[in-house]
């Protein structure tokens, strides 16, 4: 039997509420990440330097083949980012967790791995589904890392994979964690979230 298909949902952690995006997330986002091009780095694209600019990048979010979610820090009760599930198979029982973002003040904080925990929480146990892949350009050293905390199992690299606005080329390096690996990385991930 496949896995389900994802639809709009609200995920809440003691950290994060993941919501469904829309236009109502725009001047929270631009307040978190506007024009910080070290936020966009490995986004695809320079830093929005004003709402109209986000908010077009917002609007191809959401008239993408996305499930988009806006990540809201519950203490102050603002989207600082945001997250998504692509590039979903119910019949081969598979999504990617990607097109994440968050504004320079939560790095280093409980917001990703919160995110994660909450995104592969629903992937695995609501969804049925049996394998998650996340990737990153081969030079974000710090996805890398990140993901890699996540329990994920780096797989290869896709050479040549994608253009950057710049006109070189970047590599992406694909990670994956499996169903039978999700009870583990569970484990690990709520016990980092406890500390």
């Amino acid at each position: 039997m496949p896995a389900e298909t994802p639809r709009p949902v609200t995920l809440t952690g003691r950290h994060v509420r993941l919501e469904p995006l829309t236009e109502q997330h725009l001047g929270d986002l631009f307040l978190a990440g506007g024009r910080d091009e070290e936020v966009w780095r490995w986004q695809g694209g320079p830093a929005p330097q004003t709402e109209a600019e986000l908010a077009e990048l917002l609007r191809s979010v959401l008239d993408g083949p996305y499930l988009p979610f806006a990540v809201i820090h519950r203490e102050s009760g603002r989207a600082v980012g945001w997250t998504t599930y692509l590039d979903v198979s119910e019949e081969d029982e598979r999504l990617e967790i990607g097109w994440t973002w968050y504004g320079r003040a939560y790095w280093r904080t409980p917001v990703n791995t919160e995110c994660k925990l909450l995104l592969l929480g629903h992937a695995f146990d609501d969804l049925g589904m049996g394998r998650v892949q996340l990737k990153t350009d081969h030079r974000n050293e710090r996805s890398q890392a990140a993901i890699a905390r996540l329990g994920a199992r780096r797989e290869g690299v896709l050479r040549r994979h994608r253009r950057r606005p710049d006109g070189t080329w970047r590599d992406s390096v694909y990670f994956s964690l499996l169903a039978e690996e999700w009870p583990e990385a569970k484990a690990r991930l709520s016990a980092r979230l406890g500390r």
